[in-house]
């Protein structure tokens, strides 16, 4: 006898060919612990239907039977059935707008959500996400964008031979284009006007991890953000790189000692000082969790002072959090791969396809992931495997405190029953807007 368990086809974006599951992992399932997974069938999902067939899952357009269905992005609101177990990533946790219906419905028809994001251990740390893989790929389209910004504005640049990541086949071969294109800066540097070149990472989890996992390929020195406004003969055969935690971004208001725990308890004690640095920067890559409470780090005010008074050095922001109109105020919307940059002009406040025009070029792809599908999904799938298990296996008849449900996926549970879990209560004032 097994159990059942479907996977939805993606089909939020045409981009979107991620899976949670992949087929080596489907197969474990099905012969470890007589698991058997029905998928729906998908023109675009990386690896095709056959693939799943032959290791003993099934293609099937109706998958209404399962108790537990697993996705990547969020579904249509037609899509759920009554007291069902969706285990996806809602992006409902900051209240977005655009998936409070979505949210309602699974209340009305009482199902269990599960959300990838929430699923944390004991100290809050993410143990189910693709956050190094947005790094990744955020890291190669924000090169991307500043090879063709710099060739707009008439700078020869080595940084013009980088592609948008899709168009490598795999992360080994993106590093070994990357350590090609260092070694001709090394030996040949870059143009004069470009130094001291000095790119910004704001963040420092997994996220920040796979950014600087791929800057590392090139020539690069590490300074501290306070070290940015002194750099002694700065070289054109290096890139200046500074990572930026939360102590070098705010500062407390009444002037006192920036202290971590209380930032994050009271944010509205603190102001950012991060615009002190931005003059002085190429490249912002932005790493860092935001929700509004707290402050801004670049805003539409200050690009617009900054632009009319100088000739900016900043050349690109890679916003990879993609907050809209959030941390970096100027993300006026989010971007894709095919059409991955615009720029903010910060006089109309409006943004244009392309890297041409007086402002920032801003990247602000929102699913990055899916540049890179076949080595993100396998490193998701195998992550999440070790709770597929425990997951089928627990009760959902019963409260939510006697489940059976491992404390990590209970950190995740938003919805059990059709109603908010104590964690996630707050959203109730979100749902009434």
């Amino acid at each position: 006898m097994y159990d059942i368990i479907g996977v939805r086809r993606e089909d939020k974006s045409p981009w979107e060919r991620r899976v949670p599951l992949v087929p080596q992992d489907v197969k474990r399932l099905f012969n470890e612990y007589h698991i058997k997974t029905l998928l729906q069938p998908s023109d675009i999902r990386i690896f095709p239907d056959k693939d799943y067939v032959d290791v003993g899952g099934e293609v099937k357009e109706d998958i209404t039977d399962c108790p537990l269905v697993f996705a990547v992005k969020e579904i249509p609101i037609d899509f759920f059935s009554p007291h069902k177990t969706y285990i996806f990533f809602s992006h409902t946790v900051k209240g977005q707008s655009y998936n409070m219906l979505m949210l309602k419905r699974m209340m009305e028809l009482k199902c269990n959500l599960i959300d990838y994001e929430k699923i944390e251990d004991r100290n809050g740390r993410r143990l189910i996400a693709f956050g190094r893989f947005a790094g990744i790929a955020g890291m190669m389209d924000t090169l991307w964008a500043f090879g063709k910004r710099l060739e707009w504005e008439g700078i020869k640049n080595p940084f013009l031979r980088i592609k948008r990541t899709y168009e490598y086949s795999k992360i080994e071969e993106v590093k070994n284009h990357l350590n090609q294109i260092g070694k001709d800066i090394t030996e040949k540097g870059f143009d004069d006007v470009l130094s001291p070149l000095i790119f910004a990472i704001t963040g420092y989890g997994n996220v920040s991890g796979g950014v600087q996992e791929i800057l590392d390929c090139l020539p690069v020195e590490e300074i501290r953000p306070e070290e940015i406004p002194n750099i002694d003969s700065p070289s054109n055969r290096v890139i200046y790189k500074s990572v930026f935690k939360e102590k070098d971004m705010v500062e407390s208001i009444s002037g006192e000692s920036f202290n971590l725990t209380d930032y994050y308890e009271h944010p509205e004690k603190y102001r950012s000082r991060f615009h002190s640095f931005v003059h002085y920067l190429a490249i912002i890559i932005n790493c860092i969790y935001w929700e509004e409470k707290y402050p801004r780090f670049v805003t539409k005010k200050y690009l617009k002072q900054l632009y009319e008074s100088e000739s900016p050095r900043l050349k690109v922001i890679g916003d990879i959090s993609c907050d809209i109109e959030g941390a970096i105020e100027c993300t006026l919307h989010s971007t894709t791969p095919d059409c991955p940059i615009f720029t903010y002009d910060p006089f109309t406040q409006t943004a244009k396809d392309g890297c041409e025009g007086k402002g920032p070029v801003i990247m602000a792809i929102d699913n990055l992931p899916c540049e890179i599908p076949v080595e993100s999904s396998i490193h998701f799938s195998n992550t999440l495997m070790r709770f597929i298990p425990d997951v089928v296996k627990a009760d959902f008849s019963k409260s939510f405190e006697n489940c059976n449900l491992p404390c990590e996926i209970k950190n995740g549970v938003i919805l059990y029953g059709g109603e908010l879990t104590d964690n996630f209560k707050y959203l109730e004032k979100y749902l009434k807007e």
